[in-house]
């Protein structure tokens, strides 16, 4: 985790606050639709404690996670990774779609490799 480069910490920070406002966003609407919001309030969830843990390592921001939360974050993260794959796979070379992708499937296994860097600890 130490030797990530400044630029893609930044990348990957800014990543992760956008997909959690988009979550945000589909939690308002799905809300206000009376559709059932479980699966996206977990997964605002495990972003957030994705994004926690990378500004803890890396900036040393405190968190006030349990590891059952890690542990549950974790498992949900690593279960987006194939549907953000395909979506990625289905993408113009070049795009500004891929390239969206790309930092956000780099953002969220750095987000994986803090939570488990802080849970072996």
């Amino acid at each position: 985790m130490e030797n990530v480069l400044n630029f893609d910490k930044l990348e990957s920070l800014k990543s992760l606050q956008s997909t959690i406002s988009k979550l945000e966003n589909a939690l308002s609407q799905m809300t206000q639709n009376g559709a059932n919001t479980t699966l996206v309030k977990k997964r605002l969830k495990a972003v957030s404690i994705g994004l926690a843990m990378l500004e803890n390592v890396w900036n040393q921001s405190p968190h006030y996670y349990t590891q059952e939360d890690l542990a549950e974050a974790r498992n949900i993260i690593t279960g987006l990774f194939p549907s953000i794959e395909n979506s990625y796979a289905k993408s113009k070379a070049g795009s500004p779609q891929r390239t969206l992708l790309e930092r956000r499937i780099k953002a969220m296994e750095l987000a994986v490799q803090a939570i488990d860097d802080l849970s072996t600890k």
